[in-house]
């Protein structure tokens, strides 16, 4: 059920909040094969319910989630709950204090049901995770993965136990999931090095401070809106006309895709077309050399610097990176923090942030403006969900006939977007004939936020219309 859905029947009186979060609570419980949750307050959570619905009956004005069930990733700080990251030298270090983008939900009224999984320290897009942290499952073929590293929140919700929550992205750990879950999530806006970020940072296990940020996963982009209208206090955006707005086409985003997932999403664009929107086709020379020059060396870099002032605010000076790296139960995981730990020259970083970022700022500027874009439009990830791989959280994967990394494959069109600090909006394009779900991007420019929801919206009623 969408979240603004749920909200109705609150603010009606159709449901209590107390029977939606036991439903909630039940629902958990049934899907725990899925390991969408790494933990749960159920007594804590309906406690909070009941006192919403204590306050309903006495006419007491509430505020705008109240009673609201939702999830947040276990790498976001909520105060008195462990952040363990899904990492075991994590599992009993709690959080001082709840970060600011989570507070606002919790101020506007959503109850947290718990916290959930990620892939390991959030260093990886598929969620399979070894012991004795859980893999988190899709809902939708529980053989596939979930995407990465926000799995548990879309699993959470594809599923139907929560509506809402929220994931974390550095290189599409929001939007992949999202993606291949069949659900909705928003990227905010970063800008170069979190200039211009649109929700606070404070109160995120980090990989990168260029790169990291919160954002909110639902259902669809109406409940997004309106999430994002309550994080920033503003008011909730509504869908903007289709016709004469020109949505560019990157060839590059739309080269080596499986052949399902491109035909769902250049139906989607035809349709768009009919409603009259502007397709663009679109060259964007040099940016995948661009992309390659910032990716792996900032978020390779920056862990050695963010990771240890992140545990100094949480009181755990004493918790080395060395140990973290001892610990580390994941393969994958552990090659990538070696290359993190590594003493190294700094180099291709300098180069990353002084050159290379810039130029891949501008090759996006210049897009934006030289073709009058408003978005930037491509598949989200290139594949559906590949099958789980027991033996590595990455692996390799077929396209047409062609083997690729998992890794590689499905962060490639959502990594350059994020190193340039623009905002990113998944949402549904449809599900292949296994029933597996396809997701479509708009990227826009930074501080278009807003407008990226406007357009999901009216993208979202025209996908969801009759034909």
């Amino acid at each position: 059920m969408r979240m603004t859905e749920q909200l109705r029947q609150l603010q009606s009186g159709e449901q209590t909040a107390e029977a939606m979060m036991a439903q909630a609570i039940g629902r958990a419980e049934a899907l725990g094969h899925l390991n969408a949750f790494l933990a749960v307050a159920p007594d804590k959570a309906l406690e909070a319910a009941r006192a919403v619905d204590l306050a309903r009956r006495r006419g007491a004005p509430l505020p705008v989630l109240a009673g609201l069930p939702i999830g947040v990733k276990d790498n976001i700080d909520v105060q008195g709950w462990a952040t363990t990251g899904a990492t075991p030298a994590l599992a009993q270090l709690y959080a001082r204090q709840t970060t600011p983008v989570a507070q606002r939900l919790f101020d506007a009224g959503a109850i947290l049901l718990g916290k959930t999984n990620l892939h390991e320290l959030a260093f990886g897009v598929t969620n399979t995770n070894f012991a004795p942290v859980p893999m988190t499952r899709n809902p939708h073929d529980a053989g596939r993965v979930t995407g990465g590293s926000s799995g548990g929140t879309a699993a959470a919700i594809a599923a139907g136990i929560v509506s809402a929550g929220l994931g974390t992205d550095t290189s599409g750990s929001i939007r992949i999931p999202a993606a291949l879950c069949g659900i909705a999530g928003l990227r905010p806006s970063v800008g170069i090095g979190g200039r211009a970020r649109r929700y606070a940072a404070q109160g995120l296990l980090p990989i990168s401070h260029s790169n990291d940020t919160a954002g909110p996963m639902a259902a669809s982009v109406a409940d997004l809106a309106l999430l994002d209208a309550v994080i920033t206090g503003t008011d909730p955006v509504r869908a903007r006309p289709l016709a004469g707005l020109r949505l560019g086409l990157p060839d590059c985003f739309w080269a080596e895709i499986d052949p399902e997932v491109e035909q769902l999403c250049r139906a989607l664009i035809d349709r768009l077309a009919a409603a009259g929107a502007e397709p663009i086709p679109l060259r964007l020379p040099g940016l995948r050399e661009a992309w390659r020059q910032v990716s792996a060396p900032v978020v390779l870099h920056e862990p050695r610097q963010d990771i240890p002032a992140w545990l100094a605010s949480n009181g755990r000076a004493d918790l080395s990176m060395a140990e973290i790296f001892r610990q580390i139960a994941n393969p994958d995981v552990r090659a990538a923090f070696e290359v993190v730990l590594a003493d190294r020259p700094d180099d291709a970083y300098r180069a990353a942030i002084t050159v290379h970022r810039p130029k891949l700022c501008r090759i996006y500027a210049d897009a934006f403006r030289d073709k009058g874009l408003a978005a930037l439009i491509f598949p989200t990830v290139p594949v559906p969900a590949p099958r789980i791989d027991t033996d590595s959280a990455f692996g390799t994967l077929m396209i047409d006939g062609t083997e690729r990394g998992v890794f590689e494959t499905l962060i490639r069109n959502t990594d350059p977007g994020a190193n340039a600090g623009l905002p990113g909006l998944s949402l549904p394009a449809g599900t292949t004939r296994d029933g597996l779900p396809v997701g479509i991007e708009l990227d826009g420019p930074v501080g278009s936020d807003r407008d990226l929801l406007q357009i999901g919206l009216a993208i979202e009623q025209v996908a969801s219309a009759p034909r």
